[in-house]
């Protein structure tokens, strides 16, 4: 749970450092939402293919693993569709006239789903949950540049940005602890939403992010974007199997022990319980004997 706790604050709360940036550098904080977005799409689908949806279908049904990929990618899909608040990597123009209690409230929603693929990703292994929260920091990033920059527009006081946008990202350890707690007693959702996961993942990457890289293309400059995509992707690519080599084995490492000490434990406390039956039935013995020698001496 611990684990949980700290990478669900990683992919939440750390994420506002593009935000806090912002206020104190609009250019620079501008150039890194610019180069820190191809960069996410790239860990977002990596995590995606290389580790979640590998996951999903080694502990269920591949057909209704990609079956709850697409719902996710649609479900998405709908999200965005009807409610245009709800998701925004930049500020969207000068024309922009989404209110700021809409901004909180899109932003706080999407926190909550980062939240509950974070617990999903932790259920079935600390490196599946550390990878997860490395994408949605990634990802976060210039989404919380977009969200600031939005707020400020809108004329919130900076103080009070800053503020607001940390009980937002809260939301995000919020549900990632009750993921991991619910899923704790109940496991065979965990694949589902693990491929629901991805198609949120596939979603954010594939048509809102790289759409973007290819509309923003200027030939008279050299454009790294692209490049940084692929970086994400292999960083993830890199790191996933470190993490699962690594923290998976000392995990289960650590899990086998505790398991042994607890088999010892009943083990000894199987064996004091046949000691007290024993020395229950002797002392029955006793009684008995000291009845018949009591009876042999009445007669």
């Amino acid at each position: 749970m611990l684990n949980v706790i700290i990478f669900s604050l990683v992919g939440g709360v750390f994420s506002l450092v593009g935000g806090i940036l912002l206020l104190q550098n609009k250019k620079t904080a501008n150039g890194l939402a610019k180069y820190a977005t191809p960069f996410a799409a790239g860990v977002l689908l990596a995590a995606a293919f290389t580790d979640l949806l590998p996951e999903a279908m080694h502990e269920g049904e591949p057909r209704d693993v990609l079956v709850a990929t697409l719902c996710g990618l649609l479900g998405f899909f709908f999200l965005e569709r009807y409610l245009r608040f709800f998701h925004h990597h930049h500020e969207h123009g000068k024309n922009n006239r989404t209110s700021s209690p809409l901004i909180i409230i899109g932003d706080t929603l999407h926190n909550a789903l980062d939240g509950i693929a974070i617990g999903a990703a932790f259920l079935v292994s600390p490196g599946t949950g550390i990878v997860a929260a490395v994408a949605v920091a990634a990802h976060e990033i210039p989404q919380e540049i977009g969200d600031f920059g939005l707020l400020l527009k809108n004329g919130m006081d900076k103080s009070k940005v800053i503020w607001v946008n940390v009980l937002s990202a809260l939301a995000t350890t919020v549900t990632a602890v009750i993921t991991y707690a619910i899923g704790d007693s109940d496991s065979s959702f965990i694949p589902y939403l693990l491929a629901i996961t991805a198609g949120f993942f596939i979603y954010i990457a594939a048509s809102d992010i790289i759409p973007e890289i290819h509309e923003s293309l200027d030939h008279r400059k050299k454009d790294i974007r692209p490049w940084l995509l692929l970086a994400g992707a292999l960083l993830i690519m890199i790191v996933s199997p470190i993490a699962h080599d690594y923290i998976d084995a000392n995990h289960n490492h650590d899990h086998s022990e505790l398991t042994h000490d607890e088999e010892e434990h009943n083990e000894q406390d199987h064996n004091h319980e046949h000691e007290e039956e024993d020395e229950h039935d002797e002392h029955e013995h006793d009684d008995h004997n000291e009845e018949e020698n009591h009876h042999d001496h009445d007669h």
